[in-house]
């Protein structure tokens, strides 16, 4: 692919929004999604961009790039988010050069992360490079940065405690559920999303709560059963959600839908129940 914009070091960006100045709410507004993502890079050419990635988690959303500016990539990237450019600039933090490197290498060592020493955000890093790579937006300065990026955040891992402690915001909520709720592994627990968060619960559930009453629910019944499958675990299908929602303990919400799936009807008069959202936008 031809590179119309200098790989000078300076005209790398990155652009985002995180917890450290957005609530969950407003992030909600720019998280971008696999479809979302597949249109930013198809409009991508249209805005004169070429080597670019997008990182969305339930703690930030961040555009790194090549461009001539910052605004370039936040224009593009808000033409599929909810939120317009205006709020995404007025929130966004901006770094170019050696400074936008620096800002990566804190990403995935979990400096920057909600929880210090997230683990999670090395393997979100990497789902979101290789979407962008398999499309033809990597070019090599930022196949080398990813890399070295990546061995960097392993030796931190291998070699310090940084993430001894709490990794993730889903180990940090299997851990409220430990310390809050007693004979919590005893308890109906209802998973309701089989992405990656959704299984990084699932697990956290059972390597760190002994869990074993845990039903999975997704919008697509194929994923869930794959999750249940390799886990060990139970699936229902989304039309018995109502019931499953009136009879769990415990609901641990790890969607990316963009509309509410769980109301109030669906818990009203349902008895009591500890309710822990991980979505994105939030439920």
């Amino acid at each position: 692919m031809e590179q119309n914009i200098s790989l000078d070091i300076s005209n790398f960006f990155i652009a985002g929004i995180s917890y450290k100045k957005a609530d969950a709410s407003t992030r909600g507004h720019f998280a971008v999604d696999p479809i979302q993502y597949e249109h930013i890079l198809e409009q991508a050419p249209v805005f004169n961009l070429e080597s670019l990635f997008i990182l969305s988690t339930c703690n930030r959303t961040e555009i790194y790039g090549f461009a001539e500016n910052a605004a370039q990539l936040i224009n593009l990237l808000c033409t599929q988010t909810k939120g317009p450019a205006s709020t995404f600039t007025q929130l966004a933090y901006v770094k170019s050069g050696l400074d936008a490197v620096e800002h990566l290498f804190d990403v995935g060592a979990g400096l920057d992360s909600q929880i210090l020493g997230d683990y999670e955000i090395v393997g979100q890093l990497k789902q979101s490079v290789k979407f962008s790579k398999e499309r033809g937006f990597i070019n090599g300065f930022l196949e080398r940065l990813i890399n070295t990026v990546l061995h960097v955040s392993k030796i931190i891992k291998n070699e310090t405690a940084l993430s001894a402690g709490t990794v993730s915001v889903s180990f940090a909520a299997v851990q409220y559920i430990k310390e809050h709720i007693p004979y919590g592994q005893d308890k109906k627990i209802l998973v309701l999303g089989a992405g990656k968060i959704g299984r990084i619960t699932c697990k956290n559930l059972i390597d760190y709560l002994c869990a074993s009453r845990i039903i999975v629910i997704n919008r697509s019944e194929k994923n869930a059963a794959g999750l249940a499958s390799d886990l060990g675990l139970n699936y229902a299908p989304m039309s018995q959600l109502a019931n499953y929602l009136a009879s769990s303990d415990i609901i641990l919400t790890c969607t990316n839908a963009d509309k509410p799936i769980i109301m109030r009807s669906h818990l009203e008069n349902k008895g009591n129940k500890l309710l822990i959202d991980l979505s994105v936008p939030a439920m």
